[in-house]
């Protein structure tokens, strides 16, 4: 907690919390007793209003997060974007940041990165975004549920290769901070053998593709493969698909499979 983000949140009229519970014991540590309301992105439309007028009327809010930084992955967009649409004054106070504490100690390039956030959690849905991203040049980095992260670690080995340069960044900041470094097919077996790297808070940071994988565009090919997907079976539209585009024929097959799910709710 940096000591601006402290003197901030002592003198605001208001601050506004993601969980009021687990904020008031921050608080308390700090010894801040400042009035707090609930807010995250699914509040209602009234209590928004309510906010935005505040605002309006000069009053100073401080927005915070269960974790890390607002909207990084967690609420806050709706009212940010809301409150510069009436002009009102926003201004970030830089804290602790999951992906950017990943990014800059994993020692994969970071010059040009994608964050990406949480997979979706239905398997057929995380193959299909999975697929999507398989050939993209840029580091990639992902947050994960410590239940899911095993499972996402073998669809990534399925979907950009067992080889991909990877890394496990879990409990950041905290007291059980660990890193796994390797490739993926590594991380795969370094989780699966030790159930405390499937706890906690977990971001991934993936290599990029290389120059050979990187190469067709991937609209064309889910306009080229949703066609075909009509015509013919799913292994065929995916290998007919990989020679028109010079494709992938099995990240392309696990992103039919991921749209033929999604046709089929689970």
């Amino acid at each position: 907690m940096v000591p601006r983000a402290l003197d901030i949140l002592k003198a605001v009229d208001v601050i506004l919390a993601e969980d009021t519970r687990h904020s008031g014991r921050l608080l308390a540590h700090f010894g801040i007793h400042t009035p707090m309301m609930a807010y995250h992105d699914h509040s209602d439309e009234r209590q928004l209003d309510i906010i935005l007028k505040d605002l309006a009327q000069g009053r100073n809010l401080a927005l915070i997060s269960d974790a890390g930084t607002p909207l990084i992955a967690d609420p806050g967009f709706r009212l940010v974007q809301a409150a510069r649409r009436q002009g009102s004054l926003v201004t970030p106070v830089p804290g602790p940041c999951a992906l950017v504490a990943a990014l800059s100690g994993a020692g994969i390039p970071s010059d040009r990165f994608v964050f990406e956030g949480f997979l979706p959690a239905k398997a057929g849905q995380r193959q299909k975004r999975l697929a999507a991203v398989a050939t993209e040049s840029r580091t990639l980095i992902f947050y994960e549920a410590p239940h899911r992260v095993l499972e996402t670690l073998e669809a990534m080995v399925s979907n950009f290769g067992s080889d991909r340069a990877a890394v496990l960044a879990r409990e950041l900041t905290k007291t059980h901070e660990t890193w796994l470094t390797g490739s993926l097919a590594e991380l795969v077996a370094q989780v699966a053998a030790d159930t405390n790297q499937q706890r906690g808070e977990i971001v991934l940071v993936i290599g990029g593709a290389n120059a050979a994988e990187a190469g067709p565009d991937e609209t064309e090919q889910l306009r080229i493969l949703t066609i075909l997907m009509t015509e013919v079976p799913l292994k065929q539209a995916a290998a007919l698909t990989a020679r028109i585009t010079n494709g992938s024929k099995n990240s392309l097959y696990q992103l039919a499979l991921g749209l033929r799910r999604q046709e089929t709710p689970e």
